[in-house]
């Protein structure tokens, strides 16, 4: 999952020569003075932010110093006497906010990573301020009089490919933002867009807060039969740093609670973690998020229509590669039937298992992970506990610096001397084949409270050209890994280990970008185009080339054995219609709610059992996100986009069949294609030209559907 900001973000101090020498951009403002770290030059290694130094108090007066300073730099461009060009007015604008978007790197990416009650108020009060600076900007008539000359005579300029897709970048976001509105209607839409800036601040944070507060705490240890000694360890730490010693303590965090669900003998205590899940900001109380979403949804339908779209699923998917609403439900359909038929073949074979061992109990939500992993151990002898000892977290990331180095030539150092944020962040120095530095890469592990679930790529800094240089980027990756106990260093599962390359591909797509504007660097590109340097990676993981390279036993150093090895791949395909079902149940109910056309406020609870009974979602599997804690569309940046996962498996499954019909997974000149082609240019070009440059044709769906055993 990408980290997506605010809105979008439009940096910093990049002149571009060869659009004419005489054309000048008009000189930037002045950037405020004081002992504020935001204000001055780091003075840091590779200029990385000082997180020691930077402190609450200091995130408000930058971002109003920083908004003061782009209004001013936009008032240069405004009241500039020379006729509009690209430099002077569209290059202009994409350097207009270099400080605004220095505070708002480090603050987005702080209140997802390592957040705290100051930070949480301090979002809460920015958040609307930021939505109508963006506003000033989207709506300002003088400003769009420039861009517009530029777009309507940008022959005349002679500009190369990257520039035109900013300016046509830069274009189109005053139209989808409303320039072309009568005032009353720019009224309203500013209205809008305040409000859905609070909404969506506050839905993450109440989500936050229910995965913080639900806890399980088991004194019996007869209730933690058939638990793994890894989860009782976890839980018993987990308890001990609440004071609970002598008990375990089980959370909703996937590192606690999914364990628990596949291996916990106890069915009631299952339950209980279950529902605590599936009704996470669903009990009513003051951190339920069903009013929230019921309003985001309806005030996303009215955007829609006051900007002249159906519905906000035809404004959003209008810059992918889906393009309409109508493609992407023909493509989920499509998907749909014989997964569900593969999931109801899946549920049939726990059913037989379960009446083998008690007649009369019907397998319910809470079983299923139970039961697939007696199935896994029954029909292929594969106990996935058995598989962490070769999966050590240490081992997983060099096998995973391996891979790159084979795949480009890349190696990784670690930096001891960079500031972080938090002291169990690490930091790599990234360089290319030929020694020279290419960016750092931050990397942040384990669950904490102050951190959001899941696992998301972000940058403090993106790359970009300033005065004809490479500025190199700063990159971290986020997740909520399986900790290391006192006696066990953190051994992951392997939806951990595929997370991880996962994870590293978006990282890879940041920091390979080789583009001059950093609005169109790295995974600045359509958000059903974004998953293919990450998912991509995730093919590597087990493969049994790959396997050899890292999957040691963390004890005897023992590579991985080829009979386990065989084993996996056996039961690659297993409960890959439970996992496809449940993924595809989540995409529809995201177009569901933004393919209303009305502004009537929905019940959420009503709609989604409606929606779910529609397409036939058997009771025995829920969606994968149900509506409260849909954090990617309510919260993340992801509406109308949730769908991208399995649309981008489409080509990243193509793509590695590459690798493995050449006979080489690790083809030196196939990856230096796909990052010429695909890595490095970022938004610069149409996502499918630069797919079909790099494999010579469209993609075919015939290898994911091979890869999930739906065919």
């Amino acid at each position: 999952m990408k980290l997506k900001y605010l809105f979008p973000m439009i940096l910093s101090g990049m002149i571009l020569s060869g659009c004419g020498s005489a054309d000048k951009a008009p000189e930037q403002a002045a950037l405020p003075a004081g002992d504020n770290p935001f204000f001055n030059e780091y003075n840091t290694p590779f200029n990385v932010p000082p997180f020691d130094s930077i402190k609450p108090e200091h995130y408000m007066p930058a971002f109003e110093a920083g908004m003061a300073n782009q209004k001013a730099n936009i008032e240069k461009i405004t009241n500039q006497k020379a006729k509009p060009s690209f430099v002077n007015t569209v290059e202009a604008l994409e350097n207009s906010r270099e400080l605004l978007n220095r505070v708002n790197t480090v603050f987005s990416c702080l209140t997802s990573a390592n957040t705290n009650e100051e930070l949480e108020e301090i979002s809460r009060k920015i958040s609307p301020l930021l939505s109508g600076h963006g506003d000033d900007i989207y709506m300002n008539k003088e400003l769009f009089a420039r861009v517009k000359a530029v777009f309507d005579n940008q022959a005349s300029f002679k500009l190369n490919e990257e520039q035109t897709k900013l300016l046509e970048k830069t274009y189109k976001a005053f139209i989808r933002s409303g320039i072309d509105l009568d005032p009353d209607r720019q009224a309203r839409l500013r209205e809008i867009n305040e409000r859905l800036s609070v909404l969506t601040v506050k839905f993450g944070q109440n989500l936050l807060a229910e995965n913080n507060k639900f806890e399980l705490i088991i004194d019996k240890k007869a209730d933690l039969s058939g638990l793994p000694a890894s989860s009782i360890a976890a839980a018993e730490a987990s308890a001990k740093s609440k004071g609970l010693d002598g008990k375990w303590r089980f959370t909703l965090h996937n590192p606690s609670a999914l364990p628990f669900l596949q291996y916990c003998d106890n069915r009631k205590l299952r339950e209980i973690i279950y529902k605590g899940y599936i009704n996470k900001c669903d009990n009513g109380d003051d951190l339920d998020n069903n009013a929230i979403a019921a309003e985001i949804a309806s005030l996303r339908a009215e955007k829609a229509n006051l900007l002249g779209y159906k519905n906000h699923a035809s404004y959003i998917l209008e810059e992918t590669m889906a393009k309409t609403p109508e493609a992407v439900n023909k493509f989920l359909a499509e998907l749909w039937t014989p997964a569900l038929k593969v999931a109801e073949n899946e549920a049939a074979q726990m059913q037989q298992l379960i009446d083998k061992e008690s007649k009369g109990q019907k397998l319910e939500a809470w079983d299923w992970q139970y039961y697939a992993e007696k199935v896994r151990r029954e029909k292929y002898n594969l106990d996935a506990e058995a598989l962490r000892p070769y999966f050590r977290l240490e081992n997983v990331r060099q096998g995973i610096f391996t891979l790159c180095n084979k795949l480009y030539g890349l190696t990784f150092e670690e930096a001891k001397n960079v500031p972080v944020y938090h002291p169990e962040v690490v930091v790599f120095e990234v360089k290319d084949s030929d020694g020279s530095h290419l960016g750092l890469l931050f990397m942040d592990f384990h669950p904490r409270e102050s951190k959001k679930s899941g696992a998301w790529m972000t940058s403090y800094r993106k790359e970009s050209k300033k005065d004809g240089k490479r500025v190199p980027p700063l990159i971290s990756i986020v997740c909520n890994f399986t900790r290391p106990s006192d006696d066990t260093p953190a051994l992951l599962t392997t939806d951990e280990v595929e997370t991880f390359f996962h994870e590293f591909g978006h990282a890879l797509h940041g920091l390979l970008a080789n583009t001059q504007y950093y609005s169109l660097s790295g995974t600045s590109v359509p958000r059903d185009f974004v998953e293919l340097p990450s998912q991509i990676m995730e093919n590597w993981a087990f493969e049994k080339d790959m396997l050899n390279l890292y999957a040691t036993h963390y004890k005897t150093g023992e590579i991985i054995p080829d009979e386990l090895v065989k084993k996996m791949e056996d039961a690659s395909k297993f409960n890959q219609g439970f996992a496809t079902v449940e993924y595809l149940a989540a995409s529809i109910l995201d177009m569901e709610y933004h393919t209303l056309t009305d502004k009537e406020q929905v019940n959420t609870a009503e709609f989604e059992k409606t929606k779910m009974d529609a397409i036939g979602l058997i009771p025995q599997i829920a969606s994968r996100y149900r509506t409260t804690y849909f954090q990617h569309i309510f919260s993340g940046g992801y509406s109308a986009g949730y769908y991208s996962y399995i649309w981008a498996e489409v080509l990243d499954s193509d793509a590695f069949a590459a690798f493995k019909d050449s006979g080489d997974i690790f083809n030196r000149d196939i990856a230096t294609s796909f990052r010429k082609n695909i890595l490095e240019n970022g938004g610069t070009k149409d996502p499918m030209a630069m797919y079909k440059t790099f494999r010579g044709a469209e993609p075919n769906v015939k290898y994911l559907l091979e890869k999930r055993g739906l065919n």
